[in-house]
């Protein structure tokens, strides 16, 4: 084996013929990206939107304002309803294709929104919120697969981290909407009902978008394939390409031809697979981000600054780093890797949730509140600073692109289900265990997850840079034969004389 047919290696691109694409050079493929990440930010929307609306829907609703049931019912129901749309997600995207889920993504999700809009009670408004997490569940697990499969190699990563920006940009989105609409009669519904807006946008463009050229491909319509691909690649390159599916397809006939869930849990690779992606899934919830991006007014509060105003302030802010932070992540992914860029966004998580930690501690004993108080907000801006460009992007451009075809939509669901199952146990556990430990405590707690996410991905997520989909799958193989080589080892081993 030569050193340019290496997964990982900058000879393995380079042994591809044909034009190397970059970010913008195709406007088809950032086209279809961005459409396709409209997905992203009913996502974002909808999990920023509802803090603000929150303290509105309690003033026209006494029983809601009486009753903290209700209100942790009307937040966490769209979680809900994710968990479900992300576990349903991966079986329609497999059998129905990631076009026809997305498209009906949107169908429940605008149902959803003028629900919620219309809600004359806290019992209507709780379903529409069901329908919309639905929604939202489909499209988080639709989105990155979308995207990856009709991305080239090289440009891959940055492309469905484009999906994460669509996701950071519609909270910082909410925020903006929250203040725009706080002078104007029935202020929630407005903020709740214009999350319609861009799911019926997205619907009628991709009417006009074709479906994912691998899923045709393995689905046996070729022609349909083929044609997307050529929107996408020069001729050299687009023989290449097919010749890759074709054999693909060939390995895929040898297999199961219909994929359950449990089928995920019977082969060895495939479960260091779905090890490896639920993982980095999880431990984005449990560093923290939705205790940061739920809670950031609230924790600006605890921190000493009682104004209203200014912790909205400081929390737009915060979110707006968030989506700053997502576009160096894009440049930074197929250039540094994914494992890499992960490793280095855990490290800075760690030291600014102990800086947070510290603070809490500090400011609890009654000295120098505001100065504490002021290094609390720091940590948290360090916290977003390093997070949004790697743990932000890396878990569902992973997830993306480390299973076979066969097991796309499946295990990707199964890993987004994953994601929001943790983030339904962040959002209800944060403040609980603040009031049981101390926010200091908690915080550290977090610092210590972080520190295991480190050993996890140290261990367990192997470097999947420039790697076509047909030799990301080679990793888990030599992985689970034994040989516990991934792209990177295998390529020091055959650099040396």
């Amino acid at each position: 084996m030569t050193i340019e047919s290496l997964p990982g290696s900058s000879g393995y691109l380079d042994s591809v013929p044909g034009q190397k694409l970059s970010y913008f050079s195709n406007p088809f493929v950032l086209g279809l990206t961005v459409i396709a990440g409209l997905g992203g930010l009913l996502f974002g929307y909808d999990t920023g939107v509802i803090s603000g609306a929150l303290l509105y829907i309690k003033d026209d609703f006494e029983a809601v304002s009486e009753s903290s049931l209700l209100q942790e019912s009307i937040v966490s129901m769209a979680l809900v309803g994710a968990i479900i749309g992300a576990a349903a997600g991966g079986w329609i995207n497999d059998a129905y294709g990631r076009k026809k889920a997305t498209l009906s993504a949107d169908v429940v999700f605008t149902i959803g929104s003028v629900v919620m809009a219309a809600a004359p009670d806290p019992y209507v408004l709780i379903a529409g919120r069901l329908l919309v997490g639905l929604g939202v569940g489909v499209a988080s697990v639709t989105a990155p697969v979308y995207i990856a499969e009709a991305s080239p190699t090289e440009i891959r990563g940055a492309l469905v981290s484009t999906n994460v920006l669509m996701i950071t940009g519609g909270q910082f989105l909410s925020y903006l909407i929250n203040l725009a609409f706080t002078e104007l009669p029935g202020t929630w519904r407005w903020m709740l009902g214009v999350s319609g807006v861009p799911a019926v946008i997205q619907f009628f463009f991709m009417l006009f978008l074709p479906e994912s050229p691998r899923w045709c491909y393995m689905k046996h319509n070729k022609s349909e394939a083929i044609s997307v691909l050529s929107k996408i690649y020069d001729p050299l390159r687009l023989e290449y390409e097919i010749d890759q599916l074709s054999a693909a397809l060939e390995e895929e006939r040898q297999g199961t031809n219909v994929i359950g869930y449990l089928d995920v849990f019977k082969s060895k690779e495939i479960r260091l697979a779905f090890l490896a992606g639920a993982g980095l899934q999880a431990f984005q919830q449990f560093t923290g981000i939705n205790t940061v991006m739920y809670y950031s007014p609230t924790i600006v509060q605890m921190a000493g600054f009682s104004s209203n105003q200014l912790a909205l302030l400081l929390s737009l802010i915060i979110a707006a780093m968030n989506a700053a932070g997502t576009v160096v992540g894009i440049y930074l992914i197929d250039h540094v890797g994914r494992r890499k860029l992960a490793l280095t966004s855990l490290s800075g998580v760690i030291v600014s949730l102990l800086i947070i930690s510290v603070s809490f501690f500090l400011q609890s004993s009654g000295s120098l509140q505001s100065f504490y108080g002021w290094f609390a907000v720091l940590g948290l801006a360090l916290y977003i600073a390093f997070f949004s460009p790697g743990m932000g992007p890396v878990p569902w451009t992973v997830n993306s692109e480390i299973y076979p075809e066969a097991y796309r939509g499946v295990c990707g669901g199964m890993s987004a289900t994953v994601n929001w199952v943790s983030n339904l146990i962040v959002a209800q556990s944060f403040l609980s265990l603040a009031e049981a430990v101390g926010t200091g405590a908690t915080f550290s707690i977090l610092a210590g997850i972080a520190v295991i996410a480190f050993v996890f991905v140290m261990e367990f997520v192997p470097e999947t840079k420039g790697l076509s989909f047909e030799e990301v799958e080679k990793i888990w193989k030599e992985k689970a034969w034994g040989s516990g080589h991934d792209g990177e080892s295998l390529l020091r081993q055959n650099s040396e004389p």
